[in-house]
């Protein structure tokens, strides 16, 4: 037995000897020798700083240090790590590095300082350095590195721009580690820019033929496109721009964020002529950028402006950023039956400019902590935008709040940023061992298992939708039981390391909101937030708010200060959780039975008729309870069976961004001998502009309801919409969350 042992363990040796040599003799072998053997040179002083950035994290990685040395003054026996700035052309045009060998050197050669950088980075990741967030630096303890001999890698962006809006691109070492450029420092003038550029608070009251005449009324929104005065104007306020921020390579000339044009004769003659509202837009631009010939005039192609041009020659100087906001972001693109348009639009706008930029929009921004499984889809997305001339890349993220997967998010898109052949499936598993530790095979599955729901439910998955909206697709409660043993399988382990704890915990946060979100819609039901008391009356079930309370604190240690786009805070949050939860009512009518005699809207029919009298009266969120008329009149049968009450109470919402209004009247009717009969009617006063959201519980009062087994309620819509928020292919909706009866 011990013979046996004893001549395992010498063929194990001999093995080690022969591949240690064999990897001598095809690798270049760094050793964690002494200062005066290992040296970092540099060709001049432009290469220093460089070099001490690799020296840097060398040695903390290595027990001896490195010695930076001059080029000239180097000792020749030495292996070196060479480091230098070249004019070669190809290099500068490129936007490359080059990272190279000899027989005994390793030589790292950029055209600036920046992308020496950049080449120092990927030699570290190659020796296995990580930086997985601003935060979390992984520097190995090596005895050893090696490196090929004589062989020369390329290494040029599969983009030539790369800007990343996630927090962590907020902080100048990740951006500089993962090769990514930073648009608040590139745009002089960024994004939807018309209001910058002409501001209507300056000039709209004197001057209304500046801006767009949509609908038959001025709206400051929009521009002329055709006012020679206002392409005067905007050259000026460019002139000064530039004037400020000489070193910007961009300056956005750009729509604001809505769907407003100008339709004056000569704008519309324009369109006319070139495709439709983009024609005016591009026959603008090309007025401005013919003025300024040396500039980067970069402009949105969003919502009406989403489509090329036709028969007009751009400016080469004109930069378009492509904004594909209505993309299924459940599958890649490619395999995606619905982006089939976006697919043409894209290959019509490689036909109309060479240089194409795009938006690309990868997180669900009305619930930044809900789960949104997208990440599978990125790298297939990335090799096709490359694959279509996609020349650069503004991803959208969550800005500077951490939100769902947002580490590993910002991490996998940094790095196709650079390179999208990347082996997406290793970097992925690379980044979780390195990020959450011995919880990463449970986060793993977990992430698989959220892709494989959504992907069997053929869903679309909206970057404005939410945890009610996929209740019966990804976050179905049988899934919702799934994802919750997986976190605490990762929870358990992890519990003796508190860092790591802590980045799981953030992960059941996203499982809380989802639960919290979803027994708002469910109310008394199954999986609610309230229950019947021993009166029957509702109450909130025990323990539930206080799961809030905690949901907004571990919010607060975790940076999480908003929950959507629209700046919820989790303190917010919980406030008006407290408001729903007293604001449940008990009323005659919540056994009765509702029919739709005009059905609402397919994606706002909420629970069904029954959700109009469950006794949970709607709050600010249309997707939660509200039931939607688009456009139509609703017009809603109640069976009463002379039912003694006399009041009706109708619970309205008041979103004005989102097109819902009040009604303009209200009529009841109590069916008698074949024929409705008006029973009381109520003019709803005109409406007002306002921001702000609201409800509004309107009563209606007869002692003649009793007098019917069935009361209808006729409720008028708008006829159109206010001038304020009039746009095209937009309709006025009303919003129905609860129906009460009382007799008062």
């Amino acid at each position: 037995m011990f013979y046996k042992k004893f001549n395992l363990n010498r063929i194990l040796f001999i093995l080690f000897l022969l591949s240690f040599k064999m990897m001598a003799q095809s690798d270049i072998v760094i050793k964690n020798l002494t200062a005066s053997e290992n040296s970092i040179s540099i060709a001049s002083e432009r290469a220093r700083p460089a070099a001490v950035l690799l020296k840097s994290y060398l040695d903390k990685s290595f027990s001896n240090l490195f010695l930076i040395q001059n080029e000239n003054n180097s000792i020749e026996k030495n292996l070196k790590i060479h480091l230098s700035i070249s004019n070669l052309k190809k290099l500068n045009a490129d936007n490359s590095f080059i990272i190279k060998s000899n027989a005994t050197d390793i030589f790292l050669i950029a055209p600036n300082e920046k992308l020496l950088r950049y080449a120092v980075y990927t030699l570290l990741e190659t020796w296995g350095f990580r930086k997985f967030t601003a935060k979390e630096t992984y520097i190995p303890k090596l005895d050893v590195v090696v490196f090929p001999k004589n062989t020369e890698q390329y290494h040029k962006p599969s983009f030539e721009y790369r800007a990343l809006l996630y927090p962590d691109a907020y902080d100048e070492n990740f951006r500089d580690w993962h090769k990514l450029d930073w648009h608040l420092e590139d745009f002089s003038v960024w994004g939807h820019s018309f209001s910058k550029l002409l501001p209507p608070q300056e000039y709209f009251k004197k001057n209304p033929t500046f801006f767009a005449l949509y609908e038959g009324n001025r709206n400051g929104e929009s521009i002329c496109m055709t006012n020679d005065t206002v392409v005067d104007l905007v050259i000026q306020k460019i002139q000064k721009v530039i004037a400020q921020n000489p070193n910007a390579p961009f300056y956005s000339v750009s729509q604001n964020d809505d769907v407003i044009y100008c339709e004056c004769q000569e704008c519309k003659s324009i369109n006319n002529k070139y495709g439709g509202p983009q024609g005016s837009l591009y026959y603008f631009l090309n007025k401005i950028a013919v003025y300024f010939p040396k500039t980067k005039i970069v402009t949105l192609a969003y919502l009406h402006t989403f489509k090329p041009p036709t028969n007009l020659k751009l400016q080469p100087n004109i930069y378009t950023l492509f904004c594909p906001i209505e993309l299924n972001r459940g599958k890649a693109i490619v395999d995606d039956t619905y982006s089939k348009s976006f697919r043409k639009t894209l290959q019509d706008w490689n036909e109309t400019t060479s240089h194409l930029y795009l938006w690309d929009y990868t997180v669900q921004f009305s619930n930044y902590l809900s789960p949104f499984p997208n990440i599978h889809t990125f790298s297939d997305n990335y090799k096709f935008f490359e694959k279509n001339n996609v020349k650069g890349l503004f991803v959208q993220g969550y800005a500077d709040v951490p939100g769902d997967f947002t580490e590993l998010r910002q991490y996998l898109l940094a790095k196709l940023l650079w390179n999208t052949d990347i082996d997406i499936e290793a970097t992925t598993d690379d980044f979780l061992r390195g990020f959450y530790g011995k919880a990463a095979p449970q986060i793993r599955k977990y992430l698989n298992l959220l892709a494989e729901n959504q992907q069997k439910s053929h869903s679309y998955l909206d970057i404005y939708s939410g945890p009610v909206q996929s209740r019966n697709t990804f976050l179905s409660p049988e899934a919702m039981d799934q994802y919750d043993y997986l976190i605490n399988e990762a929870t358990l382990a992890v519990n003796q390391d508190p860092i790591l704890e802590s980045r799981v915990k953030k992960l059941r946060l996203a499982l809380e909101y989802v639960f919290f979100e979803q027994s708002k819609f469910y109310g008394k039901d199954q999986h609610g937030m309230f229950m019947a008391n021993e009166k029957g009356q509702k109450e909130i079930k025990k323990g539930i708010t206080e799961r809030v309370r905690n949901f907004t604190k571990n919010c607060s240690e975790l940076g999480i200060y908003e929950l959507s786009e629209g700046g919820l805070s989790p303190e917010k949050y919980y406030e008006e959780w407290l408001l729903i939860a007293k604001d449940s009512t008990n009323h005659l009518g919540e056994k009765l039975k509702v029919n739709f005699l005009t059905f609402p809207a397919e994606e706002f029919t909420g629970k069904g008729s029954y959700g109009l009298v469950d006794g949970i009266r709607g709050y600010k969120d249309y997707n939660i309870n509200w039931i939607g008329w688009y456009g139509t009149n609703p017009e809603i049968e109640l069976i009463t069976n002379k039912l003694d009450f006399n009041q009706i109470k109708i619970n309205f919402l008041d979103d004005q961004r989102h097109w819902i209004f009040k009604p303009k009247k209200i009529s009841i009717y109590g069916f008698n001998n074949e024929e409705w009969l008006l029973i009381t009617e109520k003019f709803i006063g005109n409406l007002t502009e306002d921001s702000v959201i609201k409800t509004e519980l309107i009563e209606m009062n007869s002692k003649n309801f009793s007098k019917f087994d069935k009361i209808k309620l006729l409720i008028d819509n708008q006829d159109d919409l206010p001038i304020w928020r009039k746009r095209k292919q937009k309709k006025p909706m009303i919003m129905i969350d609860e129906i009460e009866l009382y007799n008062k």
